[in-house]
């Protein structure tokens, strides 16, 4: 039987990336067209979600960034919210590394599910050893 391929979790640096059309986005494009053809469960932080949600909005427009954050929910990714044993482990990268908070919970989730981080934020490196990250 075929290994079923690993969950996806989305940093703030992959979408905006995505988002904002750079060099990486084709690469996550693709990506996100894999993970749709290929049943893998894709995931955002709802801390995550909430860090592009305010740089677009004061980048650009509330409106807009309203419109990313539900584009982002119809590619299929789903938001997970930080519940207490998310925060735990994000609590403890933060304890233990020289992380902003937020990325701390892309790290949690994505230990958390066994997935990979799809990142391109060096500030990653520190976490190498206990989160699958997919480098961009």
């Amino acid at each position: 039987m075929a290994r079923k391929p690993k969950a996806l979790v989305f940093d703030s640096w992959a979408v905006l990336a995505y988002l904002g059309d750079e060099a990486s986005s084709q690469e996550i494009a693709d990506l996100i067209a894999g993970a749709h053809e290929n049943r893998t469960p894709m995931y955002m932080s709802t801390v995550n979600a909430g860090e592009v949600w305010y740089i677009l909005a004061r980048e650009i427009s509330e409106t807009e960034a309203d419109k990313a954050v539900a584009d982002l929910v119809g590619l299929g990714i789903e938001l997970v919210d930080a519940n207490w044993p998310l925060t735990r482990i994000a609590g403890g990268f933060k304890a233990h590394h020289r992380m902003s908070y937020a990325d701390c919970f892309a790290a949690s989730l994505a230990k958390d599910r066994k997935a990979d981080l799809l990142t391109g934020d060096k500030e990653f490196k520190q976490v190498e050893e206990e989160v699958s990250i997919r480098w961009l």
